[in-house]
Parts: C-alpha cells; sequence; structure tokens
C-alpha cells in the first residue's frame, strides 16, 4: 500500500494546470487559451481508441482536452497562467483555472504515518484550542488506543467491553452484502457498466474468468495488471461472482460489465488529468457507475473543486453517477474529524461514509464539515472487508471508505437495473432505498446503502 502523507499537509501539484471550459464552448476554449497562453498542439480524447488518452501523452507536457468533460489539462510557465488568468470572468468560454493536484488511494492509516502525524495535529491543536491538563491526558489516552488498534493483528472491528459483534445468520455472505439487502436482491447489475478508477485490476484472477472486463491504463510504464491490490479490492466488491470457488460472497453486481480504469499507480499515487482521462472515458464508453476510491485532503473551510464540481454535473446529465469515498483522515476515539477530501467534497459527486459491523461509523471515516460542500451522502460496509486480491493472495480483508464506496457503487449498479435510473435520478433512488440510522447525517449522509 502507498503511504499517504498526513492528512492535514498541503495539496501536493505537479506544476499543470486544470481549464475548465465553458457548456458547449470546447474549441472556442481552446482558441482562448491559444490566444493567452501560446499553446497550439492539443491531444483531444475523441481522436483516440475507445476514447482514452494514451498514458504516454498524459505524461508529456503536451496539452490535452477531455472532449466528454470539456476540460484541458495543460503545462504553463507563470506568465503564461497570468496571461490566461485574466482571461477568467473575461473570456465566454473560459470557467476557472486550477492546479493539478496529486491524488491516493484512500487507506486506513498505518501506524507510521499516525506517528509522523502526531506533531502535527498536536501543534495544530494547540494553536487552534486552549488545551486543559485533563483534555491532553485524554488526547494521548486515545492516540494510545488508536496505535494498539493498528498494532493489533486481529481483523475484527473494534468493539466495547464485554460487546460481541452483531451474528450474522448466513455465513456465504459478507457481512456488508447481508447488511445492504444485497443477498436478498434478485438483480445483477445486468446489462449495467461499472467503471472503478483506481490501481488497476488483477485480469488473471480466478473468480472473474469469463467476465466481460474491458481495461485501461492511464499510467505511464504501467500495465492495468494490480500491483497494488486496492483497485483489485474494490472491484471484487462492487463486481465480484455471485458463487465464487472459496465462500463467501463478497461481490454485489456479479452480472455487470466491468470496467477496470488505472489512474494511480502500482504506488497508490495519480495526478488529476489521469483521474479525468479515466472518467472521460468512462462516460464516452456509457458506464452508468463510476466508482473512485482515491482522493487528496482538503483543510476545514477549504471549498470544493470548481473542476471537478462541473465535471459531477455534467456526468449525470450524461447519466453516469460519481461514487467516491469521503476518506480516512479522521481519528474519531479522540474527535478529530477531518472534512471529506477532494474529489468527494464536490456536491455532484456522492460522497461514501465508512461503517462497520455494528453500524457505528468507522473511526476513520471523514464527516461532512465544510459548509460549502463536502457533505456526507450514504454510508456504506467499511470496516474488515473482505474482497478479492491479486494472485497468490487471491483474497484479502482491508478497511476504509475506499472499501465503502464499491459497495454504493455495485448497489448503484442493481437498482439502475431494477429501475432504469441514471445520473441524478439514480442518485435519488439511492437516498430513497437508504436505511435510516440513529447518527448524525454529517457522519453518515441518508443513512446506509441498500439493495433492491
Amino acid at each position: 500500500m502507498n503511504d499517504r502523507p498526513p492528512s492535514m499537509t498541503q495539496p501536493q501539484t505537479t506544476g499543470r494546470y486544470l481549464i475548465l471550459l465553458e457548456d458547449d464552448e470546447t474549441n472556442a476554449g481552446v482558441r482562448a487559451i491559444t490566444h493567452s497562453t501560446g499553446v497550439k498542439d492539443f491531444a483531444h480524447s475523441d481522436d483516440f481508441s475507445d476514447r482514452a488518452i494514451t498514458p504516454q501523452v498524459l505524461a508529456s507536457d503536451e496539452a490535452v482536452v477531455f472532449d466528454e468533460l470539456g476540460v484541458a489539462v495543460v503545462t504553463l510557465a507563470p506568465d503564461q497562467l497570468q496571461s490566461l488568468n485574466q482571461q477568467v470572468g473575461t473570456s465566454a468560454a473560459i470557467v476557472t483555472v486550477e492546479p493539478e493536484q496529486i491524488v491516493y488511494a484512500i487507506t486506513e492509516p498505518s501506524l507510521a504515518q499516525v506517528m509522523r502525524a502526531f506533531p502535527t495535529f498536536q501543534a495544530e491543536a494547540s494553536h487552534q484550542l486552549s488545551l486543559s491538563r485533563d483534555y491532553l491526558k485524554g488526547y494521548r489516552d486515545a492516540v494510545n488506543q488508536l496505535v494498539d488498534h493498528l498494532l493489533s493483528s486481529e481483523t475484527q472491528a473494534d468493539l466495547p467491553d464485554g460487546a460481541e459483534p452483531t451474528p450474522l445468520p448466513d455465513p456465504s455472505l459478507t457481512w456488508g452484502l447481508q447488511l445492504t439487502g444485497v443477498g436478498q436482491s434478485c438483480r445483477s447489475g445486468l446489462g449495467i457498466k461499472i467503471a472503478v478508477l483506481d490501481t488497476g485490476f488483477d485480469l488473471t484472477h480466478p473468480d472473474f474468468e469469463g467476465r466481460a472486463i474491458t481495461s485501461k491504463s492511464f499510467i505511464d510504464g504501467e500495465e492495468v495488471q494490480d500491483g497494488n491490490g486496492h483497485g483489485t479490492h474494490c472491484i471484487g466488491t462492487a463486481c465480484g461472482p455471485l458463487a465464487p470457488t472459496i465462500l463467501p460472497r463478497y461481490g454485489v453486481a456479479y452480472n455487470s460489465e466491468i470496467y477496470a480504469g488505472k489512474v494511480l499507480s502500482n504506488e497508490g499515487s495519480g495526478a488529476d488529468g489521469g483521474i479525468l482521462a479515466g472518467i472521460d472515458w468512462a462516460i464516452a464508453n456509457g458506464c452508468r457507475i463510476i466508482s473512485m476510491s482515491l482522493g487528496a485532503p482538503v483543510r476545514p473551510g477549504q471549498s470544493y473543486s470548481k473542476v471537478y464540481e462541473r465535471v459531477g454535473r455534467r456526468s449525470l446529465r450524461q447519466g453516469a453517477l460519481i461514487v467516491a469515498a469521503a476518506g480516512n483522515d479522521s481519528w474519531r476515539p479522540y474527535n478529530y474529524i477531518v472534512p471529506v477530501s477532494h474529489p468527494a467534497n464536490c456536491p455532484s459527486i456522492l460522497a461514501v461514509a465508512a461503517l462497520d459491523a455494528q453500524l457505528k461509523v468507522a473511526t476513520f471515516s471523514n464527516g461532512g464539515l465544510n459548509p460549502r460542500g463536502g457533505q456526507i451522502d450514504i454510508a456504506a460496509p467499511g470496516v474488515d472487508v473482505y474482497s478479492a486480491w491479486p494472485m497468490p493472495t487471491r483474497y484479502n480483508t482491508i478497511s476504509g471508505t475506499s472499501m465503502a464506496t464499491p459497495h454504493v457503487a455495485g448497489i448503484a449498479a442493481l437498482i439502475s437495473e431494477a429501475t432504469g435510473a441514471t445520473g441524478l435520478d439514480l442518485w435519488g433512488e439511492l437516498m430513497l432505498a437508504a436505511q435510516r440510522l440513529s447518527l448524525p447525517s454529517r457522519d453518515v449522509g441518508s443513512g446506509l446503502v441498500q439493495a433492491r
């Protein structure tokens, strides 16, 4: 797994820029970019096979345009950036310009991250709060508790003293599939295309033999074959088989068509340009659901990306629902809750929180804190989730809002099959079907996702 930076660090950028073009003004926008910056040569996604810009082009300094999204990615010198920024607000074709960020596979914090981040969080807390001696003792005890959890070899979620896990009646299904009603659904995702944009997929996994799988890498020098595991695990949950040779069943939409987009490297990181390339490819190929268990940190009070928000809106209009992980940066044992990550914090991207088997908010799950966007929309199983893993390991049990997100993606496929709903209508159907919980909407949105 990758070693993510602590959540409260500044976002990492690449030196390139995302340029949002006005609706139906792509050509005019490209001309305006050329006029203000001198950049003339653009690679258009519409000109590539399968509508997918190659990873070699994405890794180069060549300017690219994602035609389905109306977004360009361009390398700019400071004087070019200044000239282009002058076009914002005066040009009818250019909406905004943003730095391209690095995003990461969203994983549960490692012990090394906890220990490295502790001084940073302590300093920030000291700056923001007048801390009493008792508060600091509680803070220390909570960190010790979290470290003990991370050191533990047990895979079971932490429970209160003397408590027992909620008994589940069917050992042939994972706890997540049972509590979300997947086992009772007569739907299978038949005819529904699900794109999972992540670290790729183990194309040799025996549980997926004979499945309809379309794959594409957007990472230069790396094939779709998953050298990380995160992507295979997510695809397993969203699209895994009805009857794996080794039980329990762990997959939701077992008859769906899988679109595996490698937008994160085997180290678990990638840039906005690759993510947008994957979204553009998925929409162009008719995917109804786009699952993204990835993100970058967001600070308290920070607004969402205008580029991704417009991409989310345009996707919904074209019948594609983007589902994204809320992030794993919170340390709830001592009430430290971090805002929803980028790009899940966009209002038009469905943000997913994580729950454990007792339907409690996962200790790491981020919350809907920021007033402008950044809400949690729905929650799903995300603690000790069993799913596929690259061979020869075959299966693995891990935790994260990353694991909750493909539960929602797979169930969205079941609901789309049952109702015919797409885009914003599909979003609404998910909200209506959710099981209400006695937990703050800040943490779980409409509640626990439920299948039909």
